[in-house]
C-alpha cells in the first residue's frame, strides 16, 4: 500500500508510523484517536444547526484537518510539531464562523507532543499558552463562557492522557531494544571467550605437532626409529587435543540455568507475564544442560501462545533426581504433542528423565521435568570424530 502514495506521504525513518512498524504494530494504529473528530459533525446541533456555510467549510478544512493529522504521524520528529501547530492555527482561524473548528484546537494540542523528546513540564507550559490565546480569542469573538471554561480543561486532560500513554509505549519500546543489545553483547562476549579458548587450547598444541612432524622428516633417514617414536608422539598429542576440543565443546554447548532463567525473566516481563523464580540448586552439567534448553522452550511457549498474565518456575533436588516445574495462568488446553512440546519431551528422554503436562482449558498449564541422578553422563552427539581403533590406528602406520 505504501507504493501507492506519493513520495511526500512515505513515513520518515523517525516517524511515529515508522516506529510502530518497527515494533511490529499496524502503522496507522494512531488513527483510532480521529472518531473523536464526531464532534466536529455534532456541534452545530447545540447552535446555529446545519447551514450551507457550515457544509462548505468542513468540505475543504476538514480533509485540509486530517492531511496534518496524517503528517504529524509520518514526518520526522523535528518537523511533526508543525503539523500540530498547523492544526491550531487552522481552528483560530476558522474560530469566528466555525465553532466546528475547536475540536482541531483540541486536536493539535494533543498532536503538540507527539514524536518529541520533551518532558511532560514543557508540554503542560506550551499547551497553556496556546489555550491563553484561544481563552482571549473566544472572548473577544463572543464564545458563551462555559465555551471557553471547557476547552482549555479538556485539552489539558486528554493531552496529559494520550502522552502519558505515548511515553509508556516509548518506554516499552526502549526497554525491548536493551534486552536485545543485552544479548548481542552477551552472544560477542561468548564469542570471544570460545575464540580465546580455542586459541590457548589448539595453539601450543599444533605448535608441538608440527615440530614433532619437522622433526620425524629430518631423523627419516638417519634414524628411523627415532623418527617413529616422533610420529607416534605426534599422534598420541594430536588425539589429546582432540580429546579436549570435544570437552571445550561440551563446555560450549552446556547453557548455564541461572542465566537461562533471567533471560526467561526479560522475555517473559516484556511480553507482560510476570515471572517468579527462585536460584537453581546444584546439579550435574550435564542436567543442567538439559533443562536450561527446555527452561528455554517452555518460556518461548509461555510468551507466544499462553496468553498468561503470571508464571512460575519452581526448580529444586532431592533423592537422586532433579525437578523442574513450569506454571502459567494462561488459557491452557495444551495438547501433549502441541506448541513444541514434542521436541521438549524427546529432551527429556533423551537425559532419561519423565515430563508431565496437566493443562486444563482455561486453567493454565502445569509442566513437571523430572530427571534422575545417575553416575554415567548420557551420550551425547558432540563431536562427529571418534577415537580409531587400534587396529585402523596400525593401519594407517602401515599405509604410511
Amino acid at each position: 500500500m505504501s507504493r501507492l502514495l506519493p513520495a511526500w506521504l512515505a513515513p520518515a525513518p523517525d516517524s511515529v508510523v515508522a516506529d510502530n512498524l518497527r515494533l511490529g504494530k499496524w502503522p496507522w494504529i494512531d488513527a483510532v484517536h480521529l472518531f473523536w473528530t464526531v464532534w466536529v459533525f455534532i456541534t452545530p446541533m447545540f447552535g446555529g444547526g446545519y447551514t450551507v456555510r457550515w457544509a462548505l467549510i468542513t468540505l475543504w478544512s476538514y480533509p485540509l484537518f486530517l492531511l496534518l493529522y496524517a503528517l504529524t504521524l509520518l514526518s520526522s520528529r523535528r518537523i511533526a510539531p508543525l503539523f500540530a501547530l498547523a492544526m491550531i492555527v487552522l481552528s483560530l482561524a476558522l474560530l469566528r464562523g466555525y465553532p466546528s473548528g475547536i475540536n482541531y484546537f483540541i486536536f493539535g494540542c494533543v498532536m503538540l507532543r507527539t514524536n518529541r523528546a520533551i518532558g511532560t513540564g514543557r508540554y503542560l507550559i506550551e499547551v497553556l499558552l496556546l489555550n491563553v490565546v484561544f481563552v482571549a480569542l473566544a472572548s473577544w469573538i463572543g464564545y458563551p463562557w462555559q465555551t471557553v471554561a471547557w476547552v482549555p480543561v479538556l485539552a489539558v486532560i486528554i493531552g496529559i492522557i494520550v502522552n502519558v500513554e505515548r511515553a509508556s509505549s516509548e518506554k516499552d519500546a526502549a526497554l525491548r531494544l536493551s534486552h536485545e543489545e543485552v544479548r548481542r553483547l552477551a552472544a560477542t562476549a561468548e564469542r570471544e571467550r570460545i575464540g580465546r579458548d580455542l586459541h590457548d587450547l589448539l595453539g601450543h598444541t599444533l605448535s608441538l605437532i608440527t615440530l614433532k612432524m619437522e622433526l620425524s622428516r629430518k631423523l627419516f633417514e638417519r634414524d628411523p626409529q627415532r623418527s617413529q617414536r616422533e610420529l607416534a608422539e605426534a599422534e598420541q598429542i594430536a588425539r589429546d587435543a582432540l580429546a579436549q576440543v570435544r570437552s571445550a565443546v561440551t563446555g560450549f554447548r552446556a547453557a548455564d540455568l541461572a542465566a537461562e532463567l533471567a533471560s526467561a525473566h526479560l522475555l517473559l516481563e516484556s511480553s507482560h507475564v510476570h515471572l517468579r523464580y527462585s536460584p537453581p540448586p546444584p546439579m550435574p552439567a550435564w542436567i543442567e544442560a538439559g533443562l536450561s534448553m527446555i527452561l528455554r522452550e517452555a518460556a518461548t511457549n509461555i510468551a507466544r501462545h499462553a496468553q498468561a498474565n503470571a508464571a512460575q518456575i519452581a526448580i529444586h533436588s532431592e533423592a537422586g533426581a532433579v525437578w523442574m516445574e513450569v506454571v502459567d495462568d494462561g488459557r491452557g488446553g495444551v495438547a501433549a504433542n502441541g506448541n513444541g512440546l514434542a521436541g521438549m519431551r524427546e529432551r527429556v528422554l533423551a537425559l532419561g528423565g519423565e515430563l508431565r503436562i496437566d493443562s486444563p482449558k482455561g486453567q493454565g498449564t502445569r509442566l513437571k521435568v523430572h530427571i534422575p541422578v545417575t553416575a554415567t553422563t548420557p551420550s551425547l552427539p558432540l563431536a562427529d570424530a571418534a577415537p580409531l581403533p587400534p587396529d585402523a590406528a596400525a593401519a594407517g602406520e602401515v599405509r604410511a
